[in-house]
């Protein structure tokens, strides 16, 4: 963190703390990193800060899905996903319920509740489970660092 991020941080209430962490700008370059890492694979990347996974989209060029975004277009880019026609998404908490996208090679997760670790959970369940080809995915997050 940058000397006035860690002297807001020292003074904020352990929520507001959580939050300052979680949206640190320094983030940024280590999700520049991990996708540079990982040039083939097919990355999801998760956040619990609409305006922070806002702001990744539009960074990186990657499609973003948040309540807001339709049905269909949310579809459409699950289906350019799947195809492998998209190599990124970004998802807000919506990516918690109901998406299936198994092709999924690497979790990044920015942001997660106020210490939530079900819902961490949740999140790398969807992608560790084993894949037909035999590959393994591969997930990162603030807490755990790695989830082999």
């Amino acid at each position: 963190m940058s000397p006035e991020r860690r002297m807001d941080y020292a003074l904020a209430g352990r929520r507001a703390q959580f939050r300052i962490a979680a949206e640190n700008p320094a983030k940024m370059t280590q999700l520049r990193e991990l996708l540079e890492n990982h040039p083939s694979a097919r990355i999801l990347i998760m956040g619990e800060y609409l305006a922070q996974i806002e702001a990744i989209a539009r960074q990186f060029g990657v499609p973003l899905v948040a309540g807001k975004t339709p049905q269909s277009e949310r579809e459409r880019i699950y289906d350019s996903f799947r195809r492998g026609e998209l190599r990124c998404i970004a998802l807000s908490k919506v990516g918690n319920f109901a998406i299936d996208l198994p092709e999924t090679d690497v979790l990044i997760q920015v942001s997660g509740a106020f210490g939530s670790r079900q819902e961490e959970a949740q999140r790398f369940g969807r992608i560790l489970r084993p894949k037909e080809d035999g590959r393994a995915a591969r997930g990162f997050s603030p807490r755990s660092k790695l989830c082999p």
